[in-house]
């Protein structure tokens, strides 16, 4: 099974600059999926990471292996586009080799343990079959409700946007 980059955007709730992953080339549901990022100059990050030396963050190739861990969670949930998935931890993460421009960086993501709710991936990037990155990777399904009551917004459209003190002013 292989998914185009319209189908990827039906899985992820990621839009440019951040969606680090173009297409995917092979994908056992709740088993194993492997994408491909082409890495070009026009990346935003390479601006300033580094002039004259440009260098795909590290932080960047494991949130690509995160997103493409995250297509195989979505696939499995009817209501996705009410979820995220989000980080819960990183573990073991080496980076081996960089990532340039012109680059074809191959996400490959072997599930370690899969519930409804949270899973466990083993990532790896290469790069022209060299290692650059790999890590092991914890996540969790949240609502996309649950996520703007974390941050404080509010889910009223009517309400002001302040927030009632949550204790009374010490008196002077």
């Amino acid at each position: 099974m292989t998914f185009d980059i319209q189908e990827i955007l039906e899985f992820l709730p990621h839009r440019y600059p951040f969606l680090l992953i173009d297409r995917i080339t092979e994908f056992e549901p709740t088993k194993r999926l492997v994408a491909i990022k082409n890495v070009t100059i026009n990346e935003p990050f390479f601006q300033g990471h580094f002039p004259g030396y440009p260098i795909m963050p590290g932080v960047l190739v494991v949130e690509a292996m995160a997103q493409a861990g995250g297509i195989i969670m979505m696939h499995e949930m009817e209501d996705r586009h009410s979820k995220l998935v989000v980080f819960t931890g990183i573990e073991r993460a080496k980076f081996r080799r960089p990532v340039t421009p012109g680059d074809q960086l191959r996400i490959e993501v072997d599930v370690l343990s899969f519930r409804t709710r949270a899973g466990k991936i083993h990532g790896r990037a290469t790069v022209d079959g060299k290692l650059a990155c790999e890590a092991t990777l914890t996540c969790a399904v949240v609502t996309r409700e649950r996520e703007r009551k974390a941050h404080g917004d509010s889910t009223d459209p009517n309400a002001v946007g302040e927030k009632a003190p949550t204790a009374p002013p010490e008196a002077e």
